[in-house]
Formats: structure tokens, C-alpha cells, sequence
């Protein structure tokens, strides 16, 4: 069993450290009693998709040793929420955005994206079965290699 404990620092401000010994803060705006000091929950949670699935795909493409021919890898999230409480995500999509070095299979990069969305993705895992609509495009641009 793991836990973790969050404090309030007064406000909308809540403060706490994460297992592994990071510390986290989250505050609102002043409109509802916030310092305006944090990034949002809702904003933690988009970001921890971000996170959980970009890291998926660096670990799979340097497995596939082709980490060194990825110049730029870069993961937009784009989402909307019930306008209604409460507020949920209802749909969402990512936009996998690299630039490669001229020959590395589309393919590959493809399946390293599939793996992290169908396997390894935790946070995409949950999502998925909550969210109406979540989707994913890659876009690829080859770069020549730098001499």
C-alpha cells in the first residue's frame, strides 16, 4: 500500500511530497480564494499524461536505439472539460510532434507510441475509460543530419 499526505498552506494552497520526495504545490486563483502561487489540480492531472506517456517513449525509442536520431520530440496535449460540475475531461487528444533524422522508420516511432498508449501508459489507461473522446496523431518531419 502506498499513500501520500497533502497539507493546506492557507487560501486555495495545499503543499505536499510525493513518495519519492518531491514536493508539490497546487493553489487556485484569487476569484475563488487562491493565491494564484501553483499550477491547478486539473492542470497536474493533464500534465501527468504528458509525463507518463513522452517518458514511455524515450524509454521504447532507446531501446530501439534510436534515441540519438530524434533532434526534437515534443507532446501536445489539446482538451476540452464538461462546462458543468463536475468539470471532467471529455475529450482529448495528443499530437506526438518529432523531428528525425532523414531514414529512421516512421514505423518504429509509431510503435513506440502504441506501446505507451496500449501497454505502459497508466494514466492514458484510466483516462480512457473515462474520457468520451481520446485520440492521438503523430507528426513526423525529417531533418537532415547535421555534419
Amino acid at each position: 500500500m502506498a499513500s501520500v499526505s497533502m497539507h493546506w498552506r492557507g487560501g486555495m494552497l495545499f503543499h505536499s511530497r510525493t513518495p519519492s520526495g518531491h514536493d508539490v504545490f497546487m493553489d487556485s486563483s484569487p476569484e475563488v480564494g487562491g493565491y494564484d502561487s501553483a499550477a491547478r489540480p486539473m492542470e497536474h492531472f493533464i500534465l501527468s499524461l504528458a509525463g507518463c506517456t513522452g517518458m514511455d517513449v524515450i524509454v521504447i525509442l532507446d531501446k530501439m536505439k534510436l534515441l540519438d536520431k530524434i533532434k526534437c520530440f515534443k507532446l501536445d496535449i489539446d482538451y476540452e472539460r464538461a462546462k458543468e460540475h463536475p468539470k471532467v475531461y471529455t475529450w482529448i487528444k495528443l499530437v506526438y510532434t518529432f523531428e528525425v533524422e532523414e531514414g529512421v522508420p516512421r514505423d518504429k516511432i509509431e510503435r513506440a507510441i502504441k506501446l505507451s498508449q496500449d501497454r505502459y501508459c497508466s494514466v492514458s489507461a484510466m483516462l480512457k475509460k473515462a474520457v468520451e473522446d481520446f485520440s492521438y496523431e503523430i507528426v513526423i518531419e525529417e531533418v537532415p543530419p547535421k555534419e
